[in-house]
């Protein structure tokens, strides 16, 4: 699938700045590179220019830890009156040891989904996205288990113990490492990319006809920056041991091409879950089907969640 314009968020360093790179070798006409701050942002641009030898590439400032960089981002975009084919929410990070709560209040690895949800809503808003674009967001692993030295929260339980069943007061504590919430940097992480997942499988449903989004996990690629802040644990055990097995580690270009295999999926797997196989961290993507990942109140209460947090929902344009 050839794409007039695409969008990616994360596009200055590692998996987004090397599927920035693909799709301009691809053939897309437009690529919009984002960056925490504009002028990164141009920095990049005129990186890629001259690295892929083609002129597509338009700079953006989108900060996803900021409402308001999110916000002027969008009025950006409107004023340029472009619509968008594929959106790649790509961006995001490992916790460190130390928990960083945003200026919003919200834990620094479930910020970028809350960035993202107002941009994709924004978008869909003020009718940017084209009529069959296609949505990837990143995920990881640990969302379906499985893992060592990561592991998700059991929500329907957390929400039995300390919220009277309350699902979506369940993921809105983890979304802010809030009331009851033990921090732990690399379940933070576990819970942050599963919230992911379930906000695609809810978004899937709210979309209009034609257009697909899905959540991807680029999967191992540890020549990259996305590891900055790991746990000393993550750093010097978990990545050098996947380094030395055969299978479990990629390029960053491969790991890229994840997003873009998905990207030409049909809508009628619209908001499921890519992965590599049980125990791996590269190969072959294949849909996820553990049924935690499917679970609907689940899924419902991520997005209810995210809503409350961002302070946007597509059913209400005055949130």
């Amino acid at each position: 699938m050839k794409y007039s314009t695409a969008l990616v968020t994360g596009a200055t360093s590692g998996l987004g700045y090397a599927a920035a790179s693909i799709l301009a070798a691809e053939g897309c006409h437009q690529v919009i590179v984002t960056g925490r701050s504009l002028a990164r942002a141009q920095e990049t641009t005129a990186q890629l220019a001259t690295e892929t030898k083609t002129q597509v590439f338009t700079p953006l400032g989108l900060d996803l830890e900021s409402p308001a960089s999110v916000q002027a981002a969008l009025e950006e975009l409107v004023k340029r009156g472009r619509p968008i084919d594929f959106l790649l929410l790509n961006a995001g990070m490992i916790p460190g040891k130390a928990r960083v709560i945003t200026a919003a209040g919200v834990e620094a690895s479930q910020a970028p989904l809350i960035g993202h949800h107002q941009l994709t809503v924004g978008l869909l808003r003020a009718n940017l996205l084209s009529h069959e674009a296609r949505i990837v967001i990143a995920s990881a692993e640990p969302a379906r288990g499985g893992v060592p030295m990561f592991s998700y929260t059991d929500v329907p339980a957390f929400a039995a113990k300390y919220y009277r069943g309350d699902q979506t007061a369940a993921v809105e504590a983890l979304i802010r490492n809030g009331p009851n919430v033990k921090y732990v940097p690399n379940n933070a992480y576990a819970d942050a990319k599963l919230i992911v997942a379930w906000w695609v499988a809810a978004l899937a449903r709210r979309l209009p006809s034609g257009m697909g989004v899905y959540a991807v996990s680029p999967g191992a690629a540890t020549a990259t920056n996305v590891s900055r802040q790991a746990s000393l644990a993550v750093k010097y055990l978990f990545i050098p041991i996947a380094n030395l097995i055969p299978g479990m580690n990629q390029t960053p270009k491969t790991a890229a091409r994840r997003y873009l295999q998905a990207s030409e999926f049909g809508t009628d797997i619209s908001g499921q879950f890519f992965a590599s196989a049980q125990g791996k961290f590269s190969g072959p993507i294949e849909a996820q089907r553990h049924p935690h990942l499917h679970d609907r109140a689940s899924q419902e209460a991520a997005w209810q969640a995210v809503v409350k947090v961002s302070g946007v929902d597509l059913s209400n344009r005055h949130s």
